[in-house]
């Protein structure tokens, strides 16, 4: 299924997005899309069921926002350096176990939303990442294979990123990746089911209509099984959780001087195979 969440900012509504292409309303059926629905098996039975009977209100997309997909995140795991082209790009070595670092909720906003550039940003960054979102608690597993049936779904994540914040103001990474808007997720939480093989997508990424990014998540280092296997090792996981998986080569750290950093006006779209496509405009905070 394609779930996702329409309308106003604190106000969007659960929908879904039909085999047709249709948008349908799901509010008469569940109060929202977040880890207490993704949780519940029976729930998700439903939708299917109600999905399938067609007897779902349509909704007319038309001026109609799409929000984050997910309601309520827990928290935001993410990880560095996570593709083999990414880690060569920015010449840092191969790491030997994944690298991690948190975003916080608050960053996320919808996928077509618009992206604010710090106040004394000049190195603000581009990355296309498929994120993982959790449906089962997670803690210790035990084997990738449980890993794996822990995930409720998969999303668009872009982890944009400040990166003289990040590298070149002291301490670790987070003061360069939660500024406000610096994670839009979306459009859609695609169930794991529609996803057979994590590890065979390609994702794109556009800057004012040239491509940036044109990777493989079969590129990751550490693939997701292990990622969610490895997290489950120092923190629990819970439903409405995400993990953003690291992003593909074509940053714009990694290209030569002068880099092409973004600034207000830019225009960064995204896509990820089977998971749906974002734009965002840039401007200034």
């Amino acid at each position: 299924m394609k779930l996702l969440r329409v309308g106003t900012v604190g106000a969007e509504r659960p929908a879904l997005l039909d085999g047709n292409g249709v948008l349908r309303d799901l509010s008469g059926l569940v109060p929202d899309i977040d880890g207490a629905l993704l949780a519940e098996d029976g729930e998700l039975a439903r939708i299917r069921t109600a999905a399938a009977s067609g007897d779902l209100p349509r909704l007319d997309a038309a001026g109609l926002r799409t929000g984050p997909p997910l309601a309520r995140i827990g928290k935001i795991v993410c990880i560095g350096l996570n593709y083999h082209d990414h880690a060569r790009e920015t010449g840092a070595a191969t790491p030997e176990e994944p690298i991690l670092f948190m975003k916080a909720p608050d960053t996320v906003i919808g996928p077509d939303d618009t992206v604010l550039v710090p106040r004394g940003s000049v190195k603000t960054d581009w990355e296309v990442e498929l994120a993982v979102v959790i449906g089962r608690r997670a803690r210790y597993l035990e084997s990738d294979e449980q890993a794996l049936a822990a995930v409720a779904g998969y999303a668009v994540a872009h982890d944009v990123s400040e990166r003289a914040f990040q590298i070149e103001r002291g301490g670790q990474w987070d003061k360069g990746k939660n500024c406000e808007t610096f994670n839009p997720l979306g459009p859609w939480l695609v169930t794991a089911d529609e996803v057979p093989d994590p590890q065979a997508l390609g994702l794109r990424l556009w800057v004012n209509g040239e491509l940036k990014q044109d990777g493989t998540t079969a590129e990751q280092i550490f693939p997701v099984a292990e990622v969610v296997h490895y997290v489950s090792q120092f923190m629990t996981l819970h439903p409405g959780d995400v993990i953003n998986t690291g992003t593909p080569a074509g940053v714009a750290m990694g290209r030569p001087e002068p880099k092409p950093y973004l600034r207000a006006g830019d225009v960064v779209e995204l896509e990820i195979d089977g998971l749906g496509r974002q734009r965002q405009e840039l401007k200034d905070a």
